[in-house]
């Protein structure tokens, strides 16, 4: 019976915390070899860092909470299209398609987390935390990739019909 799909969005709980799914996958992504606590803790350092920054910096553009930022930060770096590869005819073309939902969130997470671990130097909260800002801003690593996709995507709009 191997293959089967998991009704993983059912039995996924809310985090401790804030009592929000998307914060409770957000964790499950950042955990390496099934250490939850240290995802939970390194996310929650995350979010206590942009709390304390916001309560310094005061402007009227931001959100007023951390989880606020982070709501944004998901929303600025979800992409709409991606470009995937088919062979038609002998020849690969790299055909612009949109994404589902669950799609745009996997890529989303992987990114903002990407680009937080490729920061070398600093505590993974810290890195994690200056990410989710900059990407709540529109700006960082995580946004540049979005960007980076939907100019591919933009660039081979002509193999559109190819997406069947």
């Amino acid at each position: 019976m191997g293959g089967r799909i998991t009704n993983s969005e059912a039995q996924l709980q809310p985090d401790p915390r804030y009592q929000d799914k998307l914060v409770a996958k957000f964790v499950n992504c950042i955990m390496y070899d099934g250490k939850k606590a240290t995802a939970q803790k390194v996310v929650y350092q995350a979010f206590d860092t942009i709390q304390a920054r916001l309560e310094k910096e005061k402007l009227d553009t931001l959100p007023r909470t951390a989880i606020e930022v982070f709501q944004k930060a998901i929303e600025n770096v979800k992409p709409v299209v991606e470009v995937r590869s088919k062979r038609v005819g002998g020849a690969n073309y790299q055909v612009p398609m949109q994404l589902n939902r669950r799609r745009a969130q996997s890529l989303t997470f992987r990114w903002i987390i990407d680009a937080a671990r490729a920061e070398k130097g600093r505590p993974m909260h810290i890195k994690l935390a200056n990410e989710l800002f900059s990407a709540c801003k529109n700006e960082g690593k995580a946004v540049a990739t979005r960007e980076n996709t939907h100019r591919m995507a933009d660039a081979n709009k002509a193999f559109a019909h190819f997406a069947w």
